[in-house]
């Protein structure tokens, strides 16, 4: 309940001082289980997405924004659930819970970098995300929020006004064939870097080889190499359902 009541307050006021754009909506199935896996530029970027979807959308939220009691009252209020980072168990409680949604036919959202990009760049992607796809079935709609960096970006407090936002969304992609393959880790690099080719292509960002969390942790000791983009995403597109 909460999570509908906070969208109906942020929406006319994020649509008017943002001028936001929705483009390609129709991708996300109307009903099912579905992944919507992005880019990741500002602290807002999860106001945004579930602001051009009209279903529900759960995000896996680091749990260290409820930690601080700044954020934790609005993760709280729209549902989100809160992961602590790192292998092993943690891990294996971050899948239990994305199956939970899913099988229930819900919408997860995903940063496949993990964190936010540090300089602008789309960095190399998590294979959480791939992981979760395979082993429960369901689409991955990708993802490009553009102008959200310029909104809020890292380390500001609050968000600048009257900038403009646009949310892309494409085509579902979906791996029947290897579905079930989830602890392979050649198949889960695979599909996780098909999942980001095709997040570049709606971004148009440039490409950076390594991690976000380990660009930021390196600072000043120099960027990371540049990764060209590919020319083309081989994963099926599943046809999406009206929307």
């Amino acid at each position: 309940m909460a999570y509908w009541v906070v969208k109906a307050v942020l929406t006319p006021v994020l649509v008017v001082c943002y001028r936001v754009r929705c483009r390609g909506r129709r991708h996300v199935p109307r009903r099912g289980g579905v992944i919507l896996a992005s880019n990741h530029q500002s602290f807002i970027d999860s106001l945004f997405v579930p602001l051009c979807v009209p279903r529900r959308v759960t995000y896996l939220a680091k749990a260290e924004y409820f930690d601080s009691p700044k954020t934790a009252w609005f993760f709280r209020a729209v549902g989100q659930i809160p992961i602590r980072r790192g292998g092993g168990s943690t891990s294996e409680r971050a899948l239990q819970t994305a199956r939970e949604v899913l099988d229930a036919g819900g919408v997860l959202g995903i940063y496949p970098e993990g964190t936010r990009s540090p300089d602008g760049r789309l960095y190399r992607g998590h294979t959480g995300v791939a992981r979760i796809a395979l082993a429960c079935g369901v689409p991955v709609v990708p993802v490009a929020c553009i102008g959200t960096a310029d909104v809020q970006p890292i380390g500001a407090m609050r968000p600048r006004l009257f900038r403009r936002v646009t949310v892309r969304f494409g085509p579902p992609l979906r791996w029947p064939a290897l579905e079930g393959a989830e602890a392979d880790r050649a198949t889960l690099r695979q599909v996780t870097d098909e999942i980001m080719d095709a997040i570049a292509h709606l971004s148009g960002q440039e490409r950076a080889r390594g991690y976000a969390e380990k660009e930021r942790q390196r600072g000043e000791r120099g960027p990371a190499a540049a990764l060209p983009a590919r020319p083309q995403v081989t994963a099926a597109a599943v046809r999406p359902g009206a929307g």
